[in-house]
């Protein structure tokens, strides 16, 4: 398992597809927004939580139909299929891979570009919680749907299609719980309802791939 990991990681680094695309998304969104929106402060400051979690949330968006398709393309995914490790064992790992080299990296760089936003300092720590929180849970939902998807022509589309509405309750309680430390109010309810989502989609979506790519492998 960890041999896996390790090769996920390094093979989302040498592709391009998972540390600095994403990081690089998340920027370009929260370096525009201030051109939209207008250069008032206050302004910012209210939206900031908010367009920091979308672009989080994108950012994620745009590195998951990598997340099967070079195993997908080279015959790996086979290989996998065939080894002593369950499949169940192989969507979570590629998950977990997803993570750390997208959803990790978005987390550290969050409380940097709040800066950008004019962030008050008390949002920082329910932000970071918050993303820290959520973001295990949007890799492990992108994982489902590249199982889905894999071995479609521009499933990429289709990925997208069927992934953000699973991401939206994730959106709702991260926002909500970011919005509500910036204001000083207690954050306590949508943690908890955070963290039930992303450790439902880490118990479930992995039995849930794994079936699905045995379905794709036939």
């Amino acid at each position: 398992m960890k041999a896996l990991l390790l090769r996920d990681i390094r093979l989302a680094v040498r592709a391009g597809g998972g540390f600095g695309l994403g990081l690089a998304f998340f920027l370009i969104v929260v370096v525009l927004v201030p051109f939209g929106v207008g250069p008032q402060s206050e302004l910012l400051s209210r939206i900031a939580a908010g367009i920091l979690w979308i672009g989080a949330l994108l950012a994620c968006l745009v590195s998951l139909d990598r997340i099967f398709a070079l195993d997908w393309e080279d015959g790996s995914l086979d290989l996998l299929a065939t080894a002593p490790l369950p499949m169940e064992a192989v969507a979570a790992i590629k998950g977990l891979a997803h993570w750390v080299t997208t959803g990790l990296p978005l987390v550290l760089a969050a409380p940097v570009l709040g800066v950008l936003l004019s962030l008050p300092a008390q949002g920082y720590g329910p932000l970071v919680l918050s993303l820290l929180l959520g973001t295990p849970g949007l890799s492990m939902i992108g994982a489902f749907g590249a199982a889905l998807t894999v071995g479609l022509r521009r499933g990429g589309l289709l990925l997208s299609l069927l992934v953000l509405p699973l991401y939206v309750p994730t959106l709702i309680f991260g926002a909500e719980m970011a919005r509500r430390g910036v204001d000083g109010q207690d954050y306590t309810t949508p943690m908890l309802m955070l963290a039930g989502i992303t450790c439902g989609t880490i118990a479930l979506l992995p039995f849930a791939s794994a079936a699905v790519l045995r379905v794709n492998l036939r």
